[in-house]
């Protein structure tokens, strides 16, 4: 198995990207979706009050009806809450194992490392969470290879050698798992300041 990732600015990309791998036969219990809570995802997230807390971290497995009609929420800390799906936020939450997300501080970068996602790559991929982007990541047997770093390419994702140089400008090395929520505002001011930005 491998595994490949894409960080999606705009929250329509990964869900394109979502769909797009499970049109091409990658099944939704292969594919995973995390971001920050945005107008998107609260269209489409089933999630009560509750799992904000981490207490109903079991909807983000998925269910029927492809990945995207799993969609729940939980909070990692040092993210805040996300809104998510599929075996990659099950395991950053620690599902498997009957816990709730409240003991995830770093289990998301974990969870992409243990699947073959290189360290320095997974601490971008968490930051950009916790700033509101939305990852999406596959594991896909070698066949399919191919089909999914296209896929996750072809959807508008972030660069990722850039992202990590917006970051380590502002003196940033790596994700920190206490680091503080954002609030509203702050993410406003990131997404802008990701749409903008431009290498020195």
């Amino acid at each position: 198995m491998q595994t490949f990732a894409g960080l999606y600015d705009d929250y329509s990309d990964a869900r394109a990207a979502v769909t797009a791998l499970e049109d091409a036969g990658i099944s939704s219990s292969d594919i995973t979706i995390v971001g920050r809570d945005s107008d998107g995802f609260d269209n489409e997230s089933n999630a009560g009050e509750g799992a904000a807390t981490g207490a109903g971290v079991g909807a983000v497995v998925g269910g029927t009806g492809g990945l995207l009609a799993g969609l729940g929420m939980l909070a990692i800390p040092g993210i805040g809450p996300v809104v998510a799906a599929g075996w990659l936020a099950a395991t950053a939450a620690g599902v498997a194992a009957g816990a709730v997300a409240g003991g995830a501080a770093g289990g998301l970068i974990g969870s992409l490392t243990s699947a073959g996602v290189h360290e320095d790559e997974a601490h971008v991929y968490a930051e950009g969470v916790r700033r509101g982007s939305t990852l999406v990541s596959a594991r896909v047997n070698d066949d399919k290879a191919d089909v999914a770093r296209s896929i996750l390419d072809d959807n508008r994702p972030v660069d990722i050698d850039a992202r990590r140089a917006m970051y380590r400008e502002e003196g940033w090395e790596q994700f920190n798992g206490d680091s503080p929520d954002l609030t509203d505002e702050e993410l406003a001011r990131e997404r802008e300041r990701a749409r903008t930005y431009r290498p020195l």
